[in-house]
């Protein structure tokens, strides 16, 4: 029974991660597409942690909070970068 709440969260996140996709591409303006881009990394972190637990295996759960730092960390250089055009002082 397991096995098909993962496929199916699986799915809801994966078409989460096609919508944010389209919303990068085609947003308004900076700040929803920066809204977007994290969005996508809180997916794609989603994703490896449903696939960790369809395998049964640790490695995802680390890779995870890896792509997790990565993640906060470039969409404060993003912003920062649209702020005041330039990363480091």
């Amino acid at each position: 029974m397991i096995e098909y709440a993962i496929i199916f969260a699986a799915g809801c996140f994966g078409i989460a991660l096609l919508l944010d996709l389209w919303c990068m591409a085609v947003g308004p303006n900076e700040a929803d597409r920066i809204l977007a881009l994290d969005t996508m990394v809180i997916n794609v972190i989603a994703l490896l942690v449903l696939y960790g637990v369809w395998v049964g295996t640790a490695i995802f759960f680390e890779a995870a909070m890896l792509i997790a730092m990565v993640g906060f960390v470039s969409t404060v250089a993003y912003c920062r970068f649209l702020l005041r055009g330039d990363i480091i002082e």
